[in-house]
């Protein structure tokens, strides 16, 4: 399989992804009844005048899209820390990424008076806290997956400084009793 060398791509594709699985969670916890509403209602809450119209198959399809939208940008975020940072613990930097993120838009969310259907109860924001660590994860894994391991070298951050530390090489070139 080729692997992708563009981070743009790489961070819709692996952004799309993490989205289905986001989404997945979301609708097992607003039919559960965990969460007042889904995270479609609340993103199509902002775009929209009322509750009704949010619930509606439009206001579902325009919050799914945003929802979409949002999540690439933070999929590019999240490919941009990975591929400066490398993906070792990549399941640990995606759930902080996708929690950190998620919260972020949350409050950016809630800036907004207009929306009429944003839940207030701490339960639905928990659930829409573990739909977003969801989202971090599989985006984290689908980037490290699908993207080329060029993308994922990082250059050292201080390559000025000399090492305070020997390598293997080194110590066995200047003690030749150490390499029996």
């Amino acid at each position: 399989m080729n692997k992708i060398k563009d981070r743009v791509f790489l961070s819709i594709l692996a952004g799309g992804i993490g989205t289905i699985f986001m989404m997945i969670v979301d609708l097992i916890t607003s039919q559960s009844g965990l969460a007042q509403r889904s995270y479609r209602t609340t993103a199509a809450g902002v775009w929209v005048s009322s509750r009704r119209q949010a619930n509606s198959w439009e206001g579902q399809l325009l919050g799914s899209i945003m929802t979409l939208g949002l999540s690439m940008i933070g999929a590019f975020g999240l490919v941009s820390l990975l591929t400066k940072y490398g993906k070792d613990k990549i399941v640990l930097k995606g759930m902080f990424f996708g929690i950190s993120f998620g919260a972020i838009i949350q409050a950016l969310l809630s800036v907004f008076v207009i929306n009429k259907v944003s839940p207030k109860d701490a339960l639905s924001n928990l659930s829409y806290v573990a739909s977003d660590a969801v989202f971090g994860i599989t985006t984290a894994l689908a980037a490290s997956t699908l993207g080329h391991d060029s993308l994922f070298d990082a250059e050292p951050q201080n390559n000025w400084l000399k090492p305070t530390e020997k390598t293997s090489e080194e110590i066995m070139a200047n003690n030749p009793m150490a390499a029996r």
